[in-house]
């Protein structure tokens, strides 16, 4: 065993200087420093770890030495002898102060295992919410509160959303609809532009009330106050739209009030999807886009098409309709602000939508 008399002047001086700093009085630097000249210090050193402060860590000349024989370069073997310890003592104190890991606050009361078991259950089923996942834990025998389970799965980098949506398809539907994404992945801005497609599709859209958020600020006691109350129909005035846009720009709205069956929609087409190409085109060729509705794949819409010389886009089956999402939102937003701002009654929501539509409103900051 090394004896810590063998220490130089240097790492005496700074021992020294850092139990000056620790807030010892001069009393109690020299009775802790008077041991490192004595034959018995390594005992009486790892006897001081047990009896000072009534804990089993490592006392204040022990981290110094070890600090300071660290910082020279020295082993952990060396310094062991050195600072009256064992090896992993020293280990685990140097890491601990290379990761600025402090030794303080309540023992956290689950295991890494506990935690691991549950973000194995998180993993499982993502759509169990938070009671079922605390209950399915705690029923493994961890003892856990539900807000203690709230932030382990915080912790994991989880958070609660509402979940995103996308059509059920089979087998064959996934490799069609891969099979076109691939054979279009390529294209670029100008190759689509070149094509001349025109995009169609119907929608939905709500005229009934505005932007009305699930959420209201409000105090105690107002809960039946009108303006925290949130209107509601059984039925909710809507129209139902088809429009056509492309890179060219967009044609004409077609508001429709019955089902759009295969001979409504072959007067839509006559009507509105014509006279579209033609303004959006001239006398260009184009490709006309569809979806695989009823009233679009029947027989006899397909042979108005080929009657009329109008080349068809092949589209997948339940293919992700992402123009018809895009539309929607920005003509639903947009709509909402129109009636936020304007007051608009019902029978005006038709003009306000396609005033969204043709372009921004004078005015108005959307």
């Amino acid at each position: 065993m090394g004896k810590t008399a063998d220490l130089t002047v240097v790492q005496k001086t700074t021992i020294i200087d850092t139990l000056h700093k620790e807030g010892l009085d001069s009393g109690v630097q020299h009775y802790l420093f008077g041991h490192l000249h004595s034959d018995e210090n390594t005992t009486l050193l790892s006897n001081s770890s047990y009896t000072i402060m009534g804990k089993t860590d490592l006392i204040v000349v022990q981290k110094t030495i070890i600090d300071t024989l660290h910082k020279e370069g020295k082993p952990q073997t060396f310094i062991a002898k050195e600072g009256g310890c064992s090896q992993s003592a020293v280990s685990k104190h140097v890491n601990r102060k290379l990761s600025g890991r402090k030794k303080c606050g309540r023992k956290r009361c689950t295991t890494n295992r506990e935690n691991h078991s549950l973000e194995r259950l998180v993993k499982q089923n993502r759509l169990k919410n938070l009671g079922e996942l605390h209950k399915e834990w705690t029923e493994a025998g961890v003892k856990a509160s539900r807000a203690t389970t709230h932030r382990r799965v915080k912790e994991f980098g989880y958070s609660c959303h509402i979940p995103l949506v996308k059509p059920l398809l089979n087998h064959r539907q996934c490799q069609r609809c891969l099979t076109w994404a691939n054979e279009k992945k390529k294209w670029t801005v100008a190759q689509w532009s070149k094509v001349g497609l025109l995009f169609s599709d119907e929608s939905k859209f709500c005229i009934s009330f505005g932007n009305q958020g699930p959420r209201v600020w409000r105090k105690g006691g107002e809960a039946h106050s009108p303006s925290c109350l949130k209107s509601s129909v059984k039925f909710p005035q809507s129209v139902m739209i088809w429009g056509a846009m492309s890179s060219a720009g967009v044609g004409p709205l077609c508001f429709l009030k019955t089902k759009v069956t295969a001979p409504i929609y072959q007067d839509i087409l006559e009507h509105f999807m014509l006279p579209s190409a033609d303004q959006l085109f001239k006398d260009a060729d184009f490709i006309f886009q569809q979806d695989l509705a009823p009233g679009h794949a029947a027989k006899s819409t397909k042979s108005w098409l080929n009657d009329h010389g109008v080349g068809v886009l092949d589209w997948p089956a339940n293919s992700p309709d992402l123009n018809q999402e895009i539309v929607s939102d920005i003509c639903n937003n947009s709509l909402s602000k129109l009636q936020d701002q304007l007051q608009i009654r019902n029978h005006e929501g038709i003009y306000f939508v396609s005033v969204v539509w043709a372009g921004p409103v004078d005015g108005l900051d959307f």
